[in-house]
């Protein structure tokens, strides 16, 4: 992505802070005539989070999604997650002299995908997506009882994505500080999307 010099964030506890905290990304794929394949889904960052080396991302689709198979042909695949984000008006400057742009935070990961078919790696990454958003339901998976649930996994497709290159860009106007404080309200009075910028300008000022 395009990524000047005062967005780029190397620290790699950044990049997997937004993967983590905003894990539904998109998959990006081609077809068989070369032309881009999106899936929008959540996936799963293992490894540490200090340190990208060893990064992996654990994910399915519906098997009658031919995403999967776009994999199995061309492992090479683009993943991206989006955090918050929202508009800037010029108003939050203090001279006239000024245009309106989106601040966000962003992170893409080139990956290499491999299929994991056996039917106890499906469980254990479902697992994996259930302790992550919703733990309580754990038990009730358990309960559905092993013909259902061989039927459900028989029904995804799933993969581990390693991730061999990443970039994390914080796009905040960290180079216009004279209007952080202006900025900052803006983006609280906004809220939904938005409201999740201060924090992002709160570590982009610590790392500073």
């Amino acid at each position: 992505m395009y990524l000047p010099a005062h967005f780029d964030a190397a620290d790699p506890a950044l990049a997997a802070q937004l993967m983590r905290e905003h894990p539904f990304a998109s998959l990006v794929t081609t077809d068989e005539d070369g032309f881009p394949f999106v899936t929008h889904l959540p996936l799963v960052l293992q490894g540490d989070a200090g340190a990208a080396a060893g990064w992996t991302l654990l994910g399915h689709v519906a098997r009658p999604n031919p995403q999967w198979k776009h994999l199995q042909a061309r492992p090479q695949a683009l993943v991206t997650f989006l955090g918050p984000h929202g508009y800037v008006s010029p108003t939050v400057y203090p001279d006239r002299q000024r245009v309106p742009t989106w601040n966000y935070v962003a992170v893409h990961c080139r990956v290499h995908a491999t299929l994991l078919p056996e039917a106890e790696a499906k469980d254990a990454l479902l697992k994996q997506l259930i302790g992550q958003h919703e733990p309580p339901y754990a038990q009730q998976w358990r309960d559905l009882g092993d013909d259902y649930q061989r039927r459900m996994l028989a029904g995804i497709a799933a993969f581990s994505l390693r991730v061999e290159h990443w970039q994390c860009k914080l796009k905040l106007n960290q180079h216009r500080q004279e209007a952080e404080a202006a900025m900052r309200r803006l983006h609280a009075a906004q809220g939904g999307a938005a409201a999740g910028l201060g924090a992002w300008m709160d570590r982009v000022g610590a790392e500073g």
